[in-house]
């Protein structure tokens, strides 16, 4: 699946993400962010916009309605950050730690994971369009209730993890590993499944299969 990368010029200057305190509206863009730490803020509605964050802390941070368009966030940490009702557009997590981060109730268009770390995160009443996670954790991650449209989990981890009430049709899975995963027969339908896979939920249907 291709989606839209993000939008963001070659050429930015070089800004400390605590420079949003001295803004007007409590935003930042066209800039590049190295280094910073801003953890345990409460910075609600926060705006993102054409820019490169790199190497940064966000961890314990209230984010939530929070508005990221065409950003690009490399080896950054967000864990246990409140990102709730968020708004998440053509916008990239390379090699990011999402470790517990509060994504519900959010909006994600053009969205890729690559390389991350997203265990216990909360994705519950999201929708999410276009989306592709690659070779990222998932552990016990919780997607309850979400609306999926074009989404790919590619060689993840998604043990534990919960699609309950969330109908998969559309969805890719089948590279992606786990023991046990929480979803309903019916909201499978549709889904992109391996052979092994089918055999595995093929188990919750106690069906008997013979060779």
């Amino acid at each position: 699946m291709k989606i839209d990368s993000p939008n963001i010029p070659n050429e930015l200057p070089l800004k400390n993400f605590n420079d949003i305190f001295y803004e007007e509206d409590p935003e930042l863009e066209l800039c590049e962010i190295h280094d910073s730490v801003f953890e345990n803020e409460v910075l609600p509605r926060v705006r993102l916009y054409r820019m490169t964050i790199r190497n940064s802390k966000f961890t314990n941070t209230d984010f939530s309605g929070i508005d990221i368009t065409d950003v690009a966030f490399e080896n950054c940490d967000f864990s246990n950050a409140n990102l709730s009702a968020s708004s998440i557009h053509r916008t990239s997590f390379k090699n990011c730690k999402l470790l517990g981060v509060d994504f519900t109730d959010s909006r994600f268009g053009n969205v890729q994971f690559h390389d991350s770390l997203l265990n216990l995160a909360s994705f519950g009443d999201s929708k999410l369009e276009k989306v592709i996670m690659q070779d990222t954790s998932l552990e016990r991650s919780d997607f309850y209730q979400c609306k999926f449209k074009k989404a790919e989990f590619t060689r993840c981890n998604l043990d534990g993890a919960s699609f309950e009430s969330a109908p998969l049709k559309g969805v890719d899975i089948s590279t992606s590993m786990f023991e046990s995963i929480s979803v309903s027969i019916p909201d499978l339908k549709g889904c992109k499944v391996s052979t092994n896979q089918a055999i595995q939920f093929a188990a919750l249907l106690e069906l008997v299969i013979v060779d």
